[in-house]
């Protein structure tokens, strides 16, 4: 009798947990076609209202989203407009986005969501259940800080960007990451992210050793008008970055970045007991590819969605 009872308790406890997933899944494939919708008002309108009217929705739709633990579990892979980035332990989800504005400028938005547990266990959708989940919302602070190499932020104090790259390391996180900044330069950035004892997270962090400075994070400016590539090469464990310099080095331009540009050289960042050593005129001859050169963008095939190099 008492296996019998036994039996029925645990297959109740299964069709519930099958349910359970069953209608977790189905909202967040819900939710992803809405976000997939709420997409082309938000980064393709010609308008700049109507995308600020959209990228509201956005964020509407998505705090709906991230109060939901299993959030982390669900791929969003259909989302081809945003960036989502996870290590290989699933720690983090790190979402981020930007809008383009007429003006040249973009802003930039995104969200946190962070497992701060130590133990793990089956989830709803077949991965891991949280048992202490926090997500943050990314708020974009980097028009009132003034030096942004050395800024050590929150995610409610953010220096935003959009980040399209991620290379776990010893004890943080380090990511690449594009700023369109303005119709004169865009950037490329290396930053940070690491999280303090209690899981608090943290942006920007003294990794970077440099003969005269001692930056949190690391910024190439440059022209709007070409290309520089920042790459993880995985085989050499190596950042591989193209060397920026103005058009005339040593003229007057020196130091207006919208003149500089890839000069056909690279530079490497090695990390060497847990900090990114650089390294001049890395030679890279077998491996270059097309996505290495600096070549001058068409304007007919620009959209105000960076996509990844």
């Amino acid at each position: 009798m008492f296996k019998a009872a036994s039996f029925i308790f645990l297959a109740f406890i299964t069709t519930v947990r099958a349910q359970k997933s069953d209608s977790a899944l189905a909202f967040f494939k819900q939710a992803e076609q809405e976000l997939k919708l709420l997409q082309k008002e938000t980064f393709y309108s010609r308008k700049e209202a109507e995308r600020v009217a959209g990228n509201k929705k956005f964020i509407k739709a998505w705090d709906a989203i991230v109060s939901n633990p299993e959030v982390l579990n669900y791929p969003f892979d259909s989302l081809n407009d945003i960036s989502i980035l996870e290590p290989k332990n699933h720690k983090f989800k790190l979402i981020t986005w930007n809008l383009h504005k007429d003006d040249g400028t973009h802003g930039f938005f995104g969200y946190l969501l962070v497992n701060n547990s130590k133990r793990i266990k089956k989830g709803l959708l077949g991965h891991e259940t949280i048992e202490a989940y926090e997500y943050f919302k990314l708020i974009d602070n980097s028009g009132s800080i003034k030096n942004p190499e050395n800024y050590i932020g929150s995610p409610a104090k953010w220096y935003g960007m959009l980040y399209y790259s991620l290379i776990e390391c010893n004890g943080f996180y380090t990511l690449l990451a594009w700023d369109g900044n303005d119709n004169l330069t865009q950037k490329k950035i290396v930053d940070v992210l690491y999280f303090k004892p209690d899981g608090t997270p943290v942006f920007g962090k003294d990794v970077f050793k440099f003969p005269r400075k001692n930056p949190r994070r690391l910024i190439f400016e440059y022209s709007s008008e070409v290309s520089m590539s920042l790459k993880f090469n995985e085989k050499r464990k190596q950042i591989i970055y193209s060397h920026l310099a103005p058009k005339d080095e040593g003229s007057v331009l020196e130091g207006q970045y919208q003149y500089y540009g890839p000069d056909g050289s690279f530079d490497a960042l090695e990390l060497k007991k847990d900090k990114w050593i650089t390294l001049e005129a890395v030679d890279i001859t077998n491996e270059k590819n097309k996505n290495d050169k600096a070549e001058k963008p068409n304007p007919a095939d620009q959209t105000p969605i960076f996509k990844p190099k």
